[in-house]
């Protein structure tokens, strides 16, 4: 198997929620906006539905968006993941990525499985209102096993 690069989202969470839950775990929910660059290229508004162990502690992504591309196509994304505590400032992300588009010229993306990585980075706005989240998405392409 191997990784192509798709494309890079850049965004941040203009509104959030949370509330805490038993055992000091929370789940929190933002609405998510931003865009993508790449061979996907776009505004980018969505929600993510995290839970948290802790406030401080790792969290699970769990978000729903849309992708409008600049080619005047609609992609709809679902993104699951596991987000590490740290580093402090650049928290680590990882995980899945699926995509419908109706459109022809995405829809082979509905038959692709997709890996990303990316960074909660603390924010360079000094109202420290959200974090500015970077997400690099990649195709996963299927090569035959090796006997």
């Amino acid at each position: 198997m191997k990784l192509e690069p798709l494309y890079r989202i850049r965004f941040g969470y203009p509104e959030g929620w949370a509330v805490g839950l038993e055992g000091g775990w929370e789940q929190h929910l933002y609405f998510a906006e931003g865009h993508c660059e790449g061979s996907v290229a776009g505004r980018l508004r969505g929600v993510n539905f995290p839970q948290r162990r802790t406030q401080d502690g790792p969290f699970r992504p769990d978000m729903r968006a849309v992708i409008d591309t600049d080619a005047g196509a609609t992609i709809l994304v679902e993104l699951h993941g596991y987000g590490r505590a740290y580093p402090e400032g650049r928290r680590q992300m990882v995980g899945s990525v699926l995509h419908l588009s109706d459109d022809e010229r995405y829809r082979r993306l509905n038959d692709v499985v997709c890996a990303c990585v990316g960074e909660v980075r603390a924010s360079r706005d000094p109202t420290g209102a959200s974090p500015d989240l970077v997400i690099d998405v990649a195709e996963l392409v299927w090569e035959p096993i090796a006997e």
